[in-house]
């Protein structure tokens, strides 16, 4: 009886240690399980990336950016690496700069797509390795392609102006381009859209980066109007075209046809597949009876592709682009000036227009609640914080009604503007007489903030006999500049561009042109001997700024380089104002 006693008590002892040991386990296993918790909380509280620049910031649930100690064997982590299905290379590190300065909070909230650090791999990735790494289009293998490789290896500046204009939009657009899944060649295409130049304007009125027309744009949504034209939106003309892009591979199978579908149009393309099956040839794109324009298409992507590839085989250099966002998306007042939000920012009003090219006015007139502008990562804790404390009128432009027979200088004088202003701001013509009522933006004169603006209609101009048109030649002769000769004729270089299918102003001595011109009464007698006479080679030229011009942009419209406009016009720094006259050799 007491052996027996002796053994439960000593299996109670047992169960009792075993217990014990046990709820330790347990324990230790909660408190572990807390630990990580709270290790991923905090974490979740911030992320480190690099900027443009090259130094890491720390982005906090506040939006407020802070120093970070420099770490070079670090990098953001891609996205593979975050194993999320619906992003590709650099996953969706671009949402994580989108700031909203009314509620205070980031867009979108720390979650599995927002960066982190890999502390194994190397820091500042170039991006056009990852641009390489995510080619899957098939190479033309058309004999064109050869043609525009030297074309863009032969201009060098060129080519180095159309990659100093692309990076700040290409790291936003190859993001969107991966996280839909298309082939990284689509974030090369406005190079021979536009030459990465949002204020790029065709001939067939196509404009932006993505050289939408206006039919089309308004098709996927974007705005077109007197204060604003989203055609050059940075951000809503790329999503536009890659959804338009994606719907043309969808209805032709192939990304060849999808491009040429996207220069030529849909019904082109798919009139052009049909007459050959009826004929039971091929249908592919190299087999397809398409105009001129839109065969060069493809093998121009292939060439621009293949020189950004491998720049040393063209002896081109290509400067690195950092695989890191350029721009941050930040929330701001509906009405408000251009050049206020620059200041607000600390940054010049070209860099201000460079990422907001939409806006055709020195004032933000719009009628979304939430307006959304762009401004350079670490511009925009700035503007949020001066935005906060300022307190003067956000808005210094007004409404005028011109009165019919008003003279266009006094209305300036009156307003403490100069002509040539008066005219661009309000895109008036030279000739342009405005009739009673037509309203027109100028200067506030009494910093009332609070007053409506009005809607400003398309400024009338009285209506003169329609001028006949008569088409002659002109003979290019040595020397001889397409400013020069539209000049002599009376006419644009647009004009002449239009006339003869050209897509620039290069001339050859010999080439001949055919020119519109009017036969009205003031000018059909120089019309008349124009063809018999030889037009003036001039050797220099004046250009009148405009609002919205930079240096580098008229630059690119004479096809000179930014030193020589200093240089001509003995400017040491890049500022320029609407009005200024510019040599131009």
């Amino acid at each position: 009886m007491g052996t027996q006693f002796f053994l439960r008590i000593g299996r109670s002892i047992q169960t009792l240690i075993s217990f014990v040991r046990t709820l330790h386990s347990m324990l230790f296993i909660s408190l572990s399980v807390t630990c990580m918790l709270f290790s991923t909380a905090s974490h979740a509280e911030s992320n480190t990336i690099s900027n443009v620049a090259g130094d890491e910031i720390i982005i906090f649930s506040d939006d407020s950016f802070k120093p970070a100690m420099r770490d070079l064997g670090s990098k953001p982590e891609t996205s593979k690496d975050l194993q999320s299905p619906k992003t590709s290379r650099g996953g969706r590190l671009a949402d994580s700069f989108e700031i909203n300065i009314k509620d205070n909070k980031t867009s979108p909230s720390a979650d599995a797509n927002t960066a982190t650090l890999d502390q194994s791999t190397p820091q500042h990735d170039d991006l056009w390795q990852r641009i390489k790494n995510g080619y899957a289009m098939p190479d033309s293998t058309s004999a064109l392609t050869t043609k525009h490789e030297e074309w863009y290896s032969s201009r060098p500046d060129y080519v180095q102006r159309m990659v100093e204009r692309s990076q700040r939009y290409l790291f936003h657009i190859v993001e969107e381009v991966e996280r839909r899944g298309m082939p990284t060649e689509i974030a090369l295409l406005p190079m021979i859209e536009s030459a990465y130049n949002p204020k790029a304007y065709s001939k067939s009125s196509a404009s932006g980066i993505w050289q939408f027309i206006p039919s089309t744009g308004k098709h996927f949504g974007l705005k077109q109007n007197w204060w604003v034209d989203n055609r050059r939106n940075i951000t809503m003309a790329t999503d536009a075209a890659l959804t338009y892009l994606q719907k043309l591979h969808a209805m032709f199978g192939a990304w060849d046809l999808a491009l040429a579908a996207y220069n030529a149009g849909e019904g082109t393309v798919g009139r052009a597949i049909e007459r050959n099956r009826k004929l039971g040839l091929p249908t592919d794109y190299e087999s397809l009876n398409l105009s001129d324009e839109t065969k060069n298409y493809v093998p121009k992507l292939q060439a621009v592709k293949n020189l950004m590839t491998d720049p040393s085989n063209y002896g081109l250099k290509i400067p690195t682009i950092a695989n890191t966002p350029y721009f941050a998306k930040v929330s701001a007042p509906a009405r408000i000036d251009t050049h206020l939000v620059a200041k607000l920012a600390e940054i010049n009003h070209e860099e201000f227009l460079a990422l907001n090219p939409s806006y055709d006015r020195p004032l933000i007139n719009s009628d979304r609640e939430n307006l959304e502008l762009l401004l350079p990562i670490m511009a925009a804790q700035t503007f949020r914080t001066n935005l906060a404390n300022y307190e003067k009128p956000l808005v210094n432009w007004q409404t005028y009604q011109a009165k019919r027979g008003e003279s266009m200088d006094k209305i300036a004088n009156k307003f403490g503007m100069n002509l040539a202003q008066l005219r661009d701001v309000n895109d008036l013509s030279a000739q342009a007489k405005m009739k009673k009522s037509t309203t027109i933006l100028v200067p506030k004169a009494d910093g009332n903030d609070d007053a409506p603006l009005a809607v400003i209609e398309e400024p009338e101009v009285e209506k003169e006999a329609a001028p006949q048109k008569q088409t002659i030649t002109h003979k290019v002769k040595k020397g001889e500049v397409m400013q020069s000769i539209a000049k002599y004729y009376g006419v644009s270089v647009k004009q002449i561009l239009a006339a003869n299918a050209l897509r620039n102003g290069k001339l050859k001595t010999g080439q001949v042109l055919s020119i519109d011109v009017s036969s009205t009464k003031d000018t059909v007698g120089a019309k008349k001997s124009a063809s018999k006479s030889k037009p003036p080679v001039e050797k220099k030229q004046t250009y009148i700024v405009k609002r919205g011009d930079t240096l580098h942009s008229i630059a690119d419209k004479f096809d000179v380089a930014v030193a020589d406009l200093k240089r001509w016009n003995k400017k040491s720094s890049s500022h320029i104002t609407p009005g200024a006259k510019l040599i131009i050799q």
